[in-house]
């Protein structure tokens, strides 16, 4: 609170715009804050409220400590002054003698007279004001089960009284009841009593929540592994570092544990690590660590003790040093209970969730998949396993490295590893052997190796660099050939890593490509005596300078002569018998053609080259055809041809190293295809697929742009808490927290996480994420357009939440960008919707605002007309119309709205044949019957407005249009009764 409020009315506001931050450290003494303003007024209204936020903060804070002392203090002003508190005020009071009973049972230390004494209290200030004691029994009830005393009387007592107006709230009771019958080991019925509960029908502030951490694992003993699946999802986001929820969070970890989710219980452990600091309330603290406990000791368990966990602040931990921290406190902690209690329940209670086994061996969750193993640090790569055993001797393994590299054979990798590591050791001894050469070759070779791995991996620079230094070790060696094509290697790649140097600028990346062909070109030419596969490996560098040139400039007039290189490399090629590089000139000949555009072709070359390898080989160039073949014939529209290219591709790539094909590609490519199909959930998991190896390379700029693309196909599947969840697992990543990845593909992840947060109804979530994400993107001057589209769609939310003044604000910044980089539909919808929301939430009062956000969508569609824009979906001049008429209507306005609606139909005209124009004409015409037969009393036009409509749409059969029908023969029958 920056200054403490001078009046009743500023206090009051302060409380208002307190009560909507969330609970935590920051709203608890906001509102400590605001008792001690409210104190200085000397009125015991102000203070009341004050005190009963205050009290609020406490106890959905985690403040259990804190609770009663502030309801000490209400009781006395009740006691002193009860007038003041007007029935609002006093049911208020009333209800809190319950959370004061649940707050002195959270405190060990409290003894067990006073948790007595004080329902004493409660039960004889209830009778005395004359109100029901169900709570009462309730609470007596509560403090039998926390005891774990025989608790069949206290519950038949509570639950067999009629509710009334201070009773738990319907959702609250319903857990009550479904534990007992689950501590009664009855899963089923508790089940059924949660039933409403789990679907979402009852809620209130912990519920269902509450609930769900519950019913989780009753759900999986029961076989429903798929709701307790989407409950899991869904219950974690309701409660994820929420202190006041700190029970919830450990029932969630262990739900992890036991399902084969121990890496998934990490991560959710690392997002709660704030809860080991702000929990003050003990028996939610025990709660919670008994949870955490359950995880530890299954990661413990499976050998992964040593992996780093989140824990007590202070220190790092392990596993085993967090399991060991946390079984000593929670022991302390129930022991503490069970002395104060005089029983052993909270101990016997622990001791049976501790010694659960797990009850799946695994459940997938999320579509991001964990184990221990991928969370472990990661070891260095193990070479790919070679199709025959690698010679021992290291004279022979280097025979064999250069044999499968001439060759172009994929096995060369393993060979090369392998020597990469006896070469490294300090007792190698180079073979003394004329025909593998001196020690400096062997060192030449493996730079040479190394290079090519990181000009596969995209590291440029440092491929060109280390070409460069095998040049100079080949030329010390005296094989001037080799360093020839060396430091062939090193031009093409130093000119791709131009493209990084120059923002992706494509004119510098292309400009660079054609110097580095002309320089291949020299150096081919200067060179004398290459051996054949050295010279085809040469020509095969010049044909992809000009074909990368090509993809760079986009630039039709190039084609010929990356086909005029082509046919030099197979011709060569042919006539020395280097069949690796005869496929692969075919391959880039297919590949110029598709980029040329000339699909046809391309699949012709594709078919034709798939049959050579199948009879002549290289095998291990098939998987690469195969997946060329694919992406052509999904640029035929050809899906199904595409997807068994590409399914055979993946399928043959398993046989070789991985470094053969582009695994992530393919799996991409087979999205695409299935999508194409109408297979969303297998084009998911291609996705996701294709996310994981990327991520396994280290590319992780790739590995996350498909993650977001499967987040949004996850979202458009309605799968809103698969979404969430994807998305909450890539945003609390290392180099995401730290600012190390792409801003701008963090902004997309972020950004559809709060769409889904609209989509599952968290209207508060959403709003501040997008209001975040609004003020991030103004400042992108590059980008106006992105930010025009998210301040749009943030005003949109502040609409939904009836903050109409930020939204005026939001569209105005998302207007100014517009004018940069327009966006005409975005923001035509988005101000249409503004107008309509405010119209239909403050009726006449909000006309006049509506209508200005109206009067900016008519600008915006005047600008789109006159710049000759098209939407892809309604008209924006005839959707803009309707709502002309429907906020009039809204607004009380008939007669405009009327005007309005006539004027849309004009403009949409006479339904057709098309569907989508003949259901806009229904909804004007349904509207402006409405307008005038309910509100402007014209009954016998509107009726026959609405018959004829609905006859014209008969007699156009639009299955479509059905439900507008419906509605149009329903309005003419209304209107014919009150005829």
């Amino acid at each position: 609170m920056q200054t403490a409020p001078q009046t009743t009315d500023e206090l009051y506001e302060a409380l208002r715009e307190n009560d909507r931050r969330p609970y935590g450290r920051t709203r608890t003494v906001a509102a400590e804050e605001l008792a001690e303003a409210a104190e200085l007024f000397g009125e015991p209204v102000p203070l009341i409220h004050a005190l009963l936020d205050l009290q609020e903060a406490y106890t959905y804070g985690s403040e259990p400590r804190k609770s009663p002392v502030v309801f000490a203090r209400l009781l006395n002003l009740f006691d002193e002054q009860p007038d003041v508190f007007d029935d609002r005020l006093r049911h208020q009071l009333f209800w809190r003698f319950k959370w004061v009973a649940n707050a002195l049972r959270c405190l060990p230390e409290i003894p067990l007279a006073s948790l007595r004494q004080w329902q004493t209290e409660m039960r004889d200030r209830y009778e005395k004001a004359g109100l029901d004691l169900q709570p009462y029994y309730g609470q007596a009830y509560q403090l039998a089960a926390h005891i774990g005393e025989d608790t069949a009387l206290a519950y038949e007592l509570w639950a067999g009284r009629t509710r009334g107006m201070l009773s738990d709230c319907e959702a609250c009771e319903t857990c009550e009841r479904a534990q007992y019958h689950l501590a009664a080991g009855d899963h089923e019925r508790a089940l059924r009593i949660w039933a409403p509960v789990l679907a979402g029908k009852e809620s209130c502030q912990e519920e269902p929540a509450r609930s769900v951490s519950y019913a989780l694992l009753p759900l999986l003993r029961t076989g429903r592994t798929d709701e307790a699946r989407r409950l899991h999802l869904a219950g974690y986001r309701g409660c994820r570092r929420n202190p006041s929820m700190a029970g919830e969070i450990g029932r969630h970890l262990e739900f992890c544990a036991l399902t084969g989710n121990e890496a998934r219980g990490l991560e959710l452990l690392a997002e709660n690590r704030n809860l080991f600091d702000e929990v003050d309330s003990p028996l939610a603290l025990l709660d919670l660590l008994t949870g955490v406990e359950v995880l530890l000791a299954r990661v413990e368990a499976l050998g992964h003790g040593e992996l780093p966990a989140a824990g007590f602040p202070g220190r790092s931990w392990t596993v085993t040093a967090l399991r060991a921290e946390v079984r000593g406190r929670a022991d302390d902690l129930a022991a503490r209970f069970d002395t104060r209690n005089g029983t052993t329940a909270h101990a016997d209670r622990r001791g049976a969730r501790l010694a659960q086994e797990p009850l799946l061996e695994s459940l997938e969750l999320t579509l991001r998949p964990r184990t221990l193993e991928d969370v472990a640090p990661a070891p260095a790569a193990p070479a790919p396993a070679p199709a025959e055993p690698l010679p021992e001797s290291p004279a022979d393994l280097i025979r064999r490295a250069r044999e499968l590299d001439e060759l172009g054979h994929p096995d060369a990798h393993a060979c090369w590893a392998r020597l990469r590591d006896l070469a490294a050791a300090r007792d190698y001894v180079h073979p003394d052997d004329p025909e593998v050469g001196p020690l400096v070759r062997l060192r030449a070779d493996l730079l040479e190796e190394e290079a090519t791995l990181a000009d596969r991996g995209n590291a440029y620079g440092d491929a060109a660099a280390l070409y460069e230094e095998a040049a100079g070790l080949y030329e010390d060696a005296g094989l001037p050939g080799h360093a020839v094509l060396a430091r062939a290697g090193a031009v093409l790649a130093a000119a791709q890593a131009a493209r990084e140097g120059s923002a992706h600028d494509a004119d510098v990346h292309a400009a660079a490509l054609a110097e580095a062909y002309t320089t291949l070109v020299r150096l081919h030419q200067e060179a004398s005596g290459l051996a054949p596969f050295l010279e085809a490996r040469l020509l095969r560098l010049r044909v992809s300078a000009l074909g990368l040139r090509l993809q760079a400039s986009g630039d039709r007039e190039q084609v010929a002569s990356v086909f005029a290189e082509a046919e030099l490399l197979h011709d060569f090629a042919t006539r020395h018998a280097v069949t690796g590089q005869i496929a692969g000139a075919r391959l880039l000949r297919a590949t110029t053609h598709a980029m040329a555009g000339d699909l046809p072709t391309a699949l012709a070359e594709t078919d034709a080259l798939v049959g050579l390898l199948r009879t002549d080989g290289p095998a291990w160039h098939l998987p690469r055809v195969l997946a060329l073949r694919g992406k052509v014939q999904l640029g035929l529209g050809d899906a199904e041809a595409a997807h068994a290219s590409l399914g055979e591709g993946l399928r043959l790539a398993a046989e070789w190293p991985a470094e053969t094909v582009d695994g992530p590609a393919l799996h991409g490519e087979l999205a695409q295809a299935c999508m194409r199909l109408g297979r969303p959930d297998e084009a998911l998991r291609h996705l996701t697929r294709s996310a994981e190896l990327d991520l396994r390379a280290g590319n992780r700029f790739d590995a996350f742009c498909s993650y977001s693309n499967a987040a949004q196909l996850s979202l458009d599947l309605g799968r809103v808490e698969d979404c969430i969840a994807l998305l909450d697992s890539l945003l609390v990543e290392p180099d995401v927290v730290d600012g190390e990845l792409d801003d701008r593909l963090v902004a997309q992840l972020r950004l559809t996480r709060a769409r889904a947060l609209h989509a599952g109804e968290d209207l508060k979530a959403a709003t501040a994420e997008f209001v975040a994400l609004a003020a991030e993107s103004a400042g992108w001057d590059d980008d106006p357009g992105s930010h025009a589209m998210i301040a749009a769609e943030t005003a949109v939310l502040l609409g939904e939440a009836g903050e109409f003044g930020q939204a005026r604000e939001a569209v105005d910044r998302a207007l100014a960008a517009h004018a940069r980089e327009p966006r005409f539909e975005m923001l035509s919808n988005a101000l249409r919707e503004l107008a309509r929301l405010q119209a239909h939430q403050q009726g006449p009062e909000g006309l006049a605002g509506a209508r200005a956000f109206l009067d900016d969508a008519g600008r915006v569609a005047d600008a789109a007309r006159a710049a000759g824009f098209e939407a892809h979906g309604r008209s924006l001049d005839s959707a803009l119309a309707y709502e002309h008429g429907r906020v009039n209507a809204y607004g009380g306005a008939y007669e405009e709205a009327l005007a309005a609606l006539e004027k849309a139909l004009g403009l949409i005209g006479e339904p057709g044949e098309d569907a989508g124009r003949a259901a806009e004409w229904a909804e004007c015409v349904r509207l402006a019957g409405v307008v005038e037969g309910v509100y402007l009393k014209r009954r016998t036009a509107a009726l026959g407005r609405a018959g004829a409509a609905a006859e014209r749409l008969t007699a156009l059969g639009h299955g479509e249009a059905a439900e507008a029908l419906t509605e149009l023969t329903e309005l003419a029958e209304r209107l014919r009764d009150e005829e």
